[in-house]
């Protein structure tokens, strides 16, 4: 947990660790980016956004360039456009302060629950090799067999992306289609999930680029 009130970072270590959860507090956003790096053996990560030396939204791609560790923002900051920014970002959660502990644990056995199933189902045999495949009771889509860990923002992005068919899709289409994706988002938020979408495709194979950017318009699967 990247969090400066170390009041409430002790009360959050307390009550999770009643759920066998143990947190490790860092009150510096640039050593926990350090921490994270190194250790790989972090699952979840909870992070304010009001912190000293980077604010918290200018951290989260610092964080998405390094792992795909899960991401709660825990910020005394309601506004509307904090939120929708640290999703697009790459943040898989938003929980505005003040809130319930219980709430907490409860955002937290649910990402992790979901993490443990991509990791299960992707080690699974049985689990049929193609392309892209979209399995939307469980809002997971996989790549060449693999399970992607994709946010809301990414996952409903891939998804119209692969129902296109290879067709164009515009930014705006991007925007009206995903209750996840504010309406009044800039256009470039939409390059940035884009951007992340590659990389993220890229670990499993970087062979091809299979995003292609139609200048002007927007993107297209290939």
């Amino acid at each position: 947990m990247i969090e400066d009130d170390l009041e409430l970072a002790q009360i959050i270590t307390d009550y999770l660790k009643s759920f066998d959860i143990e947190v490790t507090n860092i009150d510096s956003p640039y050593t926990g980016l350090s921490m994270i790096s190194v250790n790989k053996d972090f699952e979840l990560l909870i992070l304010d956004l009001t912190l000293p030396e980077i604010d918290g939204l200018e951290l989260i791609p610092k964080i998405r360039e390094k792992s795909d560790i899960p991401i709660i923002i825990s910020s005394a900051r309601d506004d509307i456009l904090d939120k929708v920014m640290g999703l697009e970002r790459g943040a898989d959660d938003y929980l505005p302060k003040p809130y319930n502990p219980r709430e907490l644990q409860a955002r937290i056995k649910t990402i992790l629950k979901r993490m443990d199933s991509n990791s299960s189902k992707s080690k699974d045999d049985n689990t049929p090799i193609s392309i892209f495949e979209v399995r939307e009771n469980d809002m997971q889509i996989y790549f060449k067999g693999e399970a992607l860990t994709l946010t809301l923002a990414e996952y409903d992005i891939l998804k119209l992306l692969i129902q296109r068919n290879h067709g164009v899709v515009a930014r705006e289409d991007f925007i009206y289609a995903s209750d996840n994706i504010e309406d009044d988002s800039s256009l470039k938020n939409i390059d940035v999930i884009i951007s992340r979408i590659r990389t993220k495709l890229s670990r499993i194979d970087d062979s091809k680029t299979y995003i292609k950017s139609v200048r002007g318009i927007g993107y297209q699967l290939i």
